[in-house]
């Protein structure tokens, strides 16, 4: 008899749309927030699942920008992406590619000299430790306007600052009042100095988003992507170059970007040939984690085990990993299926 749920805890993954302050454990939330009590986050873990309930996307952000505020030196940065790392090994995670913001923390006055370092350092301690391995997304924080667009690609592409694991340049935070086209010039200067483009779009807006992302930031993966489903037209075009998406069905439904999961259009990208990722985004803001993604992936696509090996293979294929390490990522990937099914 099929055990899905223990199939996708021991399936090796990797994951490519992860926000790193989204991803800290209501564990590390409650102890920042003790060590910061002029936050309004609560300081007992239990209260953070009503503190983490979202009316609609607006409200999410708002309380996503007082989670970020807890981050306030060095040594939290440190900690957060050493803890976040840890959670990761646990689901089998080999590889992610984690979205940071430093605007955000640089802008309340961490040095950014101390933040690169403190990243790079969490870095390597985890892939020792635990062996997975973690890359950088450094995202534009679209609610901050182009003053943040500058200063993030200034970071990402100071010679003298950007660290050894970035990889990428995107855009996140509200779509709604925030076009896509405004960010083009921050994009060509981050393309140039060999990062790739991951926008988020289409998530909160409707499909002409994501055309402009694959337009004006020339977008070789889409955040979400959500509203795609409403262009065929799009949907061809995604299919046709293999342009993936990140998707994340239970951070859709919580930001009501979707009414609900039975209703995620999933399915019609599927359909149309579109290589689909499955990611968590915000986990533990969301009440999920990979592993429970997979698990709705499953049964919104009807997947059996090998449906899913195939799914986790997307991912490998879709990211910014280096030929030999997907190769080795994607074989593990593999045998671990195949001895699962073995009679």
């Amino acid at each position: 008899m099929s055990d899905l749920p223990a199939f996708i805890a021991g399936l090796p993954k990797a994951e490519l749309h992860v926000h790193h302050v989204g991803s800290a454990s209501p564990r590390i939330v409650a102890e920042l927030a003790a060590m910061h009590p002029d936050s309004k986050v609560p300081t007992d873990p239990e209260a953070l699942a009503d503190y983490f309930t979202f009316t609609d996307f607006a409200h999410f952000v708002q309380v996503y920008l007082s989670v970020v505020d807890l981050i306030r030196t060095p040594e939290d940065v440190r900690l957060l992406t050493y803890e976040v790392a840890r959670d990761m090994a646990r689901q089998q995670i080999r590889y992610a590619e984690l979205t940071i913001t430093p605007f955000s923390s640089t802008r309340r006055g961490i040095d950014e000299r101390a933040f690169m370092d403190a990243i790079e350092d969490a870095r390597k301690a985890a892939e020792t430790e635990f062996g997975t391995v973690l890359r950088w997304c450094f995202d534009i924080p679209g609610e901050a306007g182009l003053e943040s667009a500058e200063e993030t690609v200034r970071l990402a592409t100071d010679d003298r600052l950007r660290p050894e694991g970035l990889v990428s340049f995107g855009l996140g935070g509200p779509e709604i009042g925030v076009p896509r086209p405004q960010f083009k010039p921050y994009f060509d200067r981050a393309i140039a100095a060999g990062l790739r483009s991951v926008p988020h779009a289409g998530e909160t807006t409707g499909p002409q988003t994501v055309w402009d992302a694959l337009v004006e930031l020339r977008a070789e993966r889409i955040g979400h992507g959500t509203s795609s489903a409403q262009d065929p037209a799009l949907l061809r075009h995604l299919a046709e170059h293999r342009i993936p998406l990140e998707v994340c069905p239970t951070s859709n439904l919580a930001t009501r970007a979707v009414p609900d999961l039975d209703q995620h259009p999933i399915k019609q990208m599927v359909a149309a040939g579109v290589q689909v990722t499955i990611n968590s985004d915000d986990p533990p803001m969301f009440g999920t984690d990979l592993n429970n993604e997979y698990g709705v992936a499953a049964r919104l696509l009807d997947l059996d085990e090998r449906g899913l090996a195939e799914l986790a293979k997307n991912a490998v294929t879709a990211s910014f990993l280096d030929e030999g390490g997907k190769a080795k990522l994607a074989a593990e990937i593999d045998t671990y299926t195949a001895n699962w099914l073995a009679p």
